[in-house]
């Protein structure tokens, strides 16, 4: 409690992250904590099928077979601590799994535990009570996979603070393995809301890996040695200020727009940013470099969070099964879709003829086609693409029937066709999430270290939803430095790309696709906001987004968010398009005509 700042090292962005970014954070990083984010809604529920088979299972295996027998030796020896979600649905295997090996190595390590997660035992009382989807009231599904509340960082900290060196968690949100750490370390309270917000932030910038050191960059030829790319750390002062860099000799970028692109990813309305601990509000947030390969970053609100966690729930929807065939030569978009409605034609066929029932849904993908850009697709046909089906049914015999007709492409129907080396695709189980809003007061966080367990209350003071101070989606005016292109004559205008002018990041919340536009140079934001209405993105982008789009702004880093709702397919694991996450939706969106002043371009230039 008496550091001047903490220095956190961000390890793993995903259960299957690469395996060299504890290692590189732990012998050159100089870090007080690493940290490790694990868990999806998918990996909870392949986790909770993992301990159904066996009970010692249920939990992130690569973080002890791989991550910890790597470094906990070093861990030890220079008293870093570490924090991750890698207890999945069975935090205490985990544990025992990460005893076991220290034990092997002649090491005394105290392992902390947190639980309270699990919210299986309480699904009867909620649908009883009627408490269904949080945004469509649909009642909750009869038989689910798994169900975990999202907890915060007040149990984290507390097992840091009775002296435990690693501790490990069940479901938490992602920025909470950061939080803990740095309400430890500076004596945070949990009403501290400002600070909380810094914390919160700094968690969320390294929370995805190198998706804050130059990882899905938009200027990504400017990112160099992605081979040895670093992963992120933030150093974190007491007023929740911190700087973002990577270790030194690690290739990668730390930059103003590297960390703005990341601070933009999947925050929805900025100035209501929900989590368990805080509502944080990053409108004005700023991002200044401060040294080569170093950003500042300052500038979090928070207020009080609302007294419901986020559950999310999975369960089994029948089975999907996806097929791809690789087709060559003239006419291969048009070969390629021929071949996969004829594959669907064909087995609908052999159903009706057994009495079944037709799928519950298919979807046809031509990829080299630019089927995600719709209408704004270039009219340069491939001669290479890749036929991709996916179908869904409820009973797994008829996929089974799916999955074998598929060879006949080979001899049936166009030339050029060839397989993709996999063999004969499989029926697998279509698991879907499902997403409810909780009384924090029914759960009941523990931690568990050395023997003994005790309670951290879940409850908080509660506000309401959304209390800005102004409002956050609009498509009005914002004061902003530089030329307003409306005054500026037709003739020095002219039409560029959209990438020309910003950069920008998408991901998912579900059906929800969040796209992140940040202003390559301030003078150029009131063209963006001219012409980047909420209005004309749903236009550009309306092939695809079904639903609303809002707009919300982000004045400290020049930037926007657009959040567009419907625009997934159902999303994640219930969608049945080739990017159910919506990762690709930024880069499609950049592809957007937009008129501009010769001399705002020329700005843009000098910053790239």
């Amino acid at each position: 409690m008496n550091k001047r700042t903490v220095r956190i090292g961000g390890a793993s962005g995903f259960w299957g992250d690469s395996s060299v970014g504890a290692p590189q954070l732990v012998e050159q990083g100089a870090i007080d904590y690493l940290v490790f984010d694990y868990l999806a809604e998918l990996t909870m529920s392949l986790l909770a099928g993992a301990r159904l088979k066996n009970p010692d299972m249920g939990y992130a295996t690569d973080f002890v077979t791989s991550a910890m027998a790597t470094v906990l030796p070093m861990v030890v020896s220079k008293n870093i601590r570490v924090i991750a979600n890698a207890g999945g649905v069975n935090p205490r295997a985990c544990a025992a799994a990460v005893e076991k090996l220290a034990a092997g190595l002649g090491l005394e390590v105290k392992v902390a535990v947190v639980t309270g997660d699990d919210a299986l035992p309480l699904i009867d009382a909620l649908r009883a009570q009627g408490i269904g989807h949080m945004t469509t009231g649909e009642p909750l599904p009869e038989r689910l996979v798994s169900a975990n509340a999202y907890l915060g960082a007040a149990p984290i900290a507390s097992a840091l603070a009775a002296g435990a060196q690693i501790v490990i968690t069940g479901r938490c949100v992602d920025s909470a393995v950061t939080l803990g750490a740095l309400m430890h370390e500076f004596g945070w309270s949990a009403d501290d809301w400002d600070r909380l917000a810094g914390g919160s932030l700094a968690g969320h910038i390294i929370e995805c890996g190198c998706q804050a050191t130059g990882g899905l960059h938009t200027d990504w030829d400017r990112v160099p040695d992605w081979a040895h790319i670093g992963y992120p750390i933030v150093e974190c002062a007491a007023d929740g200020s911190f700087t973002v860099s990577k270790p030194p000799g690690t290739g990668g970028l730390v930059s103003r727009a590297t960390v703005g692109e990341q601070l933009l990813y999947e925050i929805g309305d900025p100035s209501a940013y929900l989590l368990p601990d805080v509502v944080c509000d990053f409108r004005n947030v700023s991002i200044t470099e401060t040294a080569p390969g170093e950003v500042r970053v300052a500038g979090a609100k928070g207020r009080a969070p609302s007294d419901k966690f986020k559950v999310t729930a999975t369960y089994a929807a029948g089975y999907r099964c996806n097929a791809e065939l690789l087709i060559v030569g003239f006419d291969a978009t048009a070969k390629a879709r021929r071949t996969g409605e004829a594959m669907i034609r064909r087995t609908r066929d052999l159903f009706e003829a057994r009495g079944w029932r037709d799928f519950s849904a298919t979807h046809i993908d031509v990829l080299g086609a630019e089927d995600g850009y719709g209408p704004h697709a270039t009219r340069h046909p491939p001669r290479q693409a890749v036929l991709r089906v996916a179908v869904t049914h409820g009973e797994k015999a008829a996929l089974e029937v799916f999955a074998k007709e598929i060879s006949a492409a080979g001899t049936s129907w166009a030339p050029g066709t060839t397989g993709m080396g996999g063999g004969r695709p499989s029926a697998a189980l279509s698991i879907r999430q499902f997403p409810l809003l909780v009384d924090k007061a029914l759960f009941t966080p523990f931690v568990e270290l050395g023997g003994e367990r005790w309670a951290v209350p879940a409850s908080s003071p509660a506000s309401e939803a959304r209390t800005p101070e102004a409002p956050g989606a609009q498509d009005g005016a914002v004061a902003v430095q530089g030329e307003d292109d409306a005054t500026t004559r037709d003739d020095d205008r002219i039409e560029v790309p959209l990438i020309r002018l910003a950069y920008a990041r998408s991901g998912d919340k579900g059906d929800t696709s969040n796209i992140g536009v940040m202003a390559r140079h301030p003078a150029l934001l009131p063209t963006l906001r001219a012409q980047l209405t909420a209005d004309a993105v749903a236009a550009y982008l309306a092939h695809l987004v079904r639903g609303k789009v809002t707009r919300y702004e982000l004045p400290g880093i020049d930037a926007m968010n657009f959040v567009c709702e419907e625009a997934l397919g159902g999303g994640g694991m219930a969608s049945l398009r080739v990017d159910p996450l919506g990762k690709s939706m930024a880069q499609i969106l950049l592809s957007m005509p937009v008129q501009v002043a010769v001399r705002q371009l020329d700005a843009a230039a000098r910053v790239r």
